[in-house]
């Protein structure tokens, strides 16, 4: 069948879901429907947010349906009157099988790492984090298990040395989008026979998941090889970020302090881990195990983000203040 006459149902929610939607729409191809996310309260004011893939559909005049639970009856009888041939999800919730068998071309969805690496929740943030030098995005076919189905492609890139989750999102956000294109003319047109993804798990490598992230996830041990925090912070900007706890040295006053971006300088000679060096206007360092960070982007509770120069100009006496333990 050709490509473009296929009723396509997408699924997505976030920012990273909407340039794939984007591309179906643009390209010409043919969706039918758009299954979202509720809109939630939001904000210090709690107002109700809709979700980025909505506010697009509904600006292109697309069916939006948002159910709370994938299982009601009555937004399964919409999804059906929609007559799906294929269905496409990017950033979305599990589906169950009464959902994602209803296309006789099946579901397939597209995933921000090079299955079967990275399955779970947060691949972006966990590539970053582990140090990886390579990733990618994959489209699979659903099946029980989530991030399990066969393969139908993977389209690797490299990661750079400096390089945040909020890039890499963005990068993978535009080769994911192409992929959901080539994957959806493959599957019309019958060429692809999809790979269970252990045929593509070189012999004798460990599988390394990516889970939701906690927030004690998030919080940084200046213990560890400056390598390992300078990656910690990478990989969660710009969210959900890591951060610290400084701490007055007179009063005990404490202020946690999120940090976005910090430049890794190797020192066999650091003092104690966690300590301060500052000269009080230009640049703030923090010592790790074997090396420094000076941090050039950071953002103070009840603050805004900003600059390590616009921070001190703020902030009284940073020397006064010390890592809490």
């Amino acid at each position: 069948m050709e490509a473009k006459k296929l009723r396509i149902v997408f699924m997505g929610t976030p920012e990273f879901a909407v340039e794939s939607l984007k591309a179906l729409v643009e390209n010409g191809y043919q969706v039918a429907g758009v299954v979202t996310a509720p809109d939630k309260p939001a904000g210090r004011g709690q107002k109700l947010a809709e979700p980025a893939v909505k506010k697009y559909a509904q600006a292109h005049g697309l069916p939006v349906l948002q159910p709370e639970k994938l299982r009601d009856p009555a937004f399964l009888t919409q999804l059906k009157e929609l007559r799906p041939d294929l269905q496409v999800v990017v950033a979305f919730r599990m589906l169950p099988e009464v959902v994602w068998s209803l296309p006789p071309l099946g579901t397939f969805n597209l995933h921000a790492s090079l299955l079967p690496q990275y399955r779970g929740a947060a691949p972006l943030n966990w590539v970053v984090i582990n140090g990886e030098k390579e990733t990618g995005v994959t489209t699979f076919l659903l099946d029980h298990q989530i991030d399990t189905g066969k393969i139908i492609f993977r389209e690797k890139t490299p990661v750079g040395d400096r390089e945040t989750a909020g890039d890499l999102h963005d990068r993978l956000m535009e080769i994911g989008a192409q992929v959901v294109l080539k994957t959806v003319d493959a599957l019309a047109a019958g060429h692809v026979e999809p790979l269970p993804q252990e045929s593509v798990l070189p012999e004798n490598q460990t599988l390394k998941p990516a889970p939701k992230i906690f927030r004690e996830d998030t919080h940084i041990n200046w213990n560890a090889p400056a390598q390992k925090v300078y990656n910690l912070i990478r990989g969660l900007s710009p969210y959900p970020a890591a951060w610290t706890s400084l701490e007055n040295k007179a009063g005990g006053q404490v202020a946690d302090l999120k940090i976005y971006f910090a430049e890794y300088q190797p020192d066999n000679r650091v003092p104690e881990p966690g300590t301060l060096l500052s000269d009080g206007k230009t640049y703030l360092q923090i010592a790790c195990a074997d090396g420094w960070l000076r941090v050039t982007d950071l953002q103070l509770s009840a603050k805004k983000r900003m600059k390590t120069d616009e921070f001190l100009r703020g902030f009284q006496d940073i020397n006064g203040w010390r890592i809490k333990k």
